[in-house]
């Protein structure tokens, strides 16, 4: 009897087998677990590298940081190049640790990074473009998101300019968290592990390259590459790990405040290493009109929260104040533009109000949201970059 074709498998028997091959959920987790210690090795051979290549060259790298606007037009396309503000931040974090970047210096870019991640789900709202009302939600969904982050960094970047209060209250955190005043390196109970893993990798490569400027940028290099394809792997393990359980979540808090959607927002994206996931999920969910777009508004500001754990596990490889510094001004930034804007009503539906309003305008002419998100994501930061440097 000849054997069966595969393709003439019941669905059912191809199913089972698909679960079969499957990986167990103890086995991802230990996945998840390997593959974050490797993202705190690459985040330490990126501070490694910038060390290598000497005090003068790494101040050269980072020119476009001297001005505040540059350094929030980098922080912008930087995110929408690697399409996730967790590897820019991660980056700047060790940027700063490495001491290529002040604190202050790396703030703007902190808040560019904001505004960058929110053209994933934006593009994901272009999918419905054929469906007016559809598309009219989405894009309104997507483009709060937009609204709100700007706003955010309108109120919030001439304060700390003026007054470095994000700056202040982080350091007074950092502080509190190591026990002290002052710079420097702090032992955290996962700095011992990282340094030995980076420093194998370290003595590997200076076996092969001898000359310090070529090792610093392989360094540098290895880091980068490091940061992006442990974070994407995260990011798709944890995706499978939790989202059977994401839109049972989602609407689980339709009935409940906006406080339970933002605790949903930030929990969930903890979960999957990723504010683009949580936030494009909502954008299919609201166009298909299971989710009201006011019940998706807090959601979308707790996974601005929820981002924000990936430079705070890069600062816990890093070891060092600076470094732990700059990744709680990313915590406070979000949280402080939620306590300012979504308490007062009047100021709470402005981001929604304004996209409804741009959506109404996409549905009209649909090449304006293309334009949009080309203007406002590519063209507006490399042209701001050209000008202010």
């Amino acid at each position: 009897m000849p054997d069966s074709d595969p393709e003439d498998a019941p669905a059912a028997e191809v199913a089972a087998a698909a679960r079969r091959r499957s990986l167990p959920t103890w086995a991802r987790a230990v996945i998840v677990v390997t593959l974050l210690y490797f993202f705190l090795i690459a985040v330490r051979l990126l501070e490694s590298g910038i060390s290598a290549l000497g005090e003068d060259t790494s101040q050269d790298l980072f020119e476009l940081a001297t001005h505040p606007l540059a350094a929030l037009f980098v922080g912008v396309l930087a995110t929408v190049l690697v399409q996730s503000s967790s590897v820019t931040t991660a980056t700047i974090v060790g940027l700063v640790a490495g001491g290529v970047l002040t604190v202050d210096a790396a703030v703007p870019m902190i808040m560019g990074a904001n505004i960058g991640t929110t053209v994933t789900n934006t593009i994901v709202s272009l999918a419905s473009a054929r469906q007016s009302e559809e598309f009219r939600r989405a894009f309104t969904a997507a483009t709060m998101h937009d609204v709100f982050n700007i706003m955010a960094v309108a109120i919030l970047l001439p304060l700390e300019l003026a007054t470095g209060i994000l700056t202040k209250a982080a350091t007074r955190l950092a502080d509190l968290f190591v026990g002290g005043p002052g710079g420097g390196t702090f032992n955290s109970p996962i700095k011992g592990a990282v340094k030995a893993g980076a420093g194998a990798i370290e003595d590997i490569v200076a076996g092969i390259i001898s000359n310090p400027t070529a090792l610093g940028f392989v360094l540098i290099l290895l880091g980068i590459i490091g940061i992006f394809v442990t974070l994407m792997f995260i990011t798709k393990n944890m995706k499978v790990l939790v989202a059977q359980r994401i839109e049972h979540s989602l609407n689980a808090v339709l009935a409940k405040s906006g406080t339970a959607g933002m605790a949903a927002g930030t929990l969930i994206t903890i979960a999957v290493q990723s504010s683009s996931i949580t936030t494009s999920i909502l954008i299919p969910l609201v166009g298909s009109g299971l989710l009201a777009v006011r019940n998706a508004y807090p959601i979308t500001l707790g996974a601005n929260v929820g981002t924000t754990i990936t430079a705070l596990l890069a600062a816990l490889g890093a070891g060092t104040v600076d470094g732990l510094t700059i990744a709680l001004v990313h915590t406070l930034f979000n949280v402080i533009a939620i306590l300012l804007l979504y308490p007062i009503p009047k100021l709470r539906w402005i981001p929604v109000e304004i996209a409804v309003w741009m959506a109404n305008l996409a549905v009209r002419r649909k090449w304006l949201a293309i334009a949009y998100v080309v203007g406002l994501f590519i063209v507006l930061p490399l042209v701001g970059i050209l000008i202010i440097t």
